[in-house]
């Protein structure tokens, strides 16, 4: 398959997870990728892993510095940038162990999560500009959440960042319209997709499988989704396929946003 044959795509958050799927899915496709993570060993084991049209950067994406040298790396050894997948971020549940509800979070928890969910996507957003307006245009694909529409009491932090996520894409891809960059950025907003952010939620004890059960009865397709699903409708908006589409979101959910049962508690990507 060539639907990104001759791009050039940098992934952030890329060793596990939905980022590993979406980098697995892009050199399927033909792009060269990048793989942004901040976990080195694991990621230059990947990248090797993955084959010659694969490499590994290191990048810390709340340092404003490491984002300038990574997109320079990328534009040396490429030659330019065409897609950037704003993938990277925590829940804060697996990195704080304290509660992360409204009136419990800490404003150090609260700020932790923002960094990284937020921050480090403005940056993304700010230097991928910078570098795609030079040889064209390109596409930025974010990575928000359906808890980036609904109230999530126990992950209030993760909540607003996601949410916060939808608005700066609609900003960006105004503004480069405005600006007659060629640049198109959009959001993924995934639910229920099984990777290990969900294992601080679920446990790996013997009620695991049953609490797998009790969140798949409040999805209308019935089932959990996997970083395949997202990798896919990421795939479609880095694509020439999508050259019309900018400042949206593409849902990723079993349908949980069309009118689940359930109502989210605690549940989140």
């Amino acid at each position: 398959m060539t639907r990104l044959a001759g791009k050039v795509a940098l992934v952030t958050g890329a060793v596990r997870g939905i980022g590993r799927a979406i980098c697995e899915r892009f050199l399927d496709n033909g792009a060269t990728v990048f793989l942004a993570d901040i976990d080195a060993e694991e990621g230059g084991a990947l990248a090797e892993h993955l084959g010659a049209r694969a490499t590994f950067l290191h990048l810390n994406v709340c340092d404003e510095d490491q984002w300038q040298a990574v997109i320079a790396q990328v534009e040396r050894l490429a030659g330019k940038l065409d897609i950037l997948v704003n993938n990277a971020g925590i829940t804060g549940l697996a990195e704080h162990s304290g509660p992360q509800d409204p009136e419990n979070t800490t404003l150090e928890e609260w700020c932790h999560v923002h960094r990284i969910n937020l921050d480090g996507l403005f940056l993304g957003c700010k230097h991928a500009i910078r570098s795609m307006k030079k040889t064209g245009g390109g596409s930025i694909v974010n990575m928000s959440s359906r808890s980036g529409l609904v109230g999530i009491p126990a992950a209030v932090a993760y909540a607003s960042s996601k949410a916060a996520i939808l608005n700066h894409t609609r900003s960006v891809a105004l503004y480069c319209a405005g600006q007659n960059y060629n640049i198109r950025c959009n959001a993924v907003a995934p639910a229920a997709i099984m990777t290990p952010i969900w294992d601080a939620m679920l446990g790996r004890d013997g009620n695991r499988d049953a609490r797998v059960a009790q969140i798949e009865r409040g999805i209308p397709l019935g089932h959990m989704g996997t970083p395949e699903d997202v990798a896919g409708a990421v795939l479609y908006l880095a694509s020439d396929e999508a050259a019309y589409m900018t400042g949206t979101e593409l849902h990723v959910d079993g349908g949980i946003l069309a009118g689940a049962a359930a109502a989210p508690q605690g549940s989140v990507e």
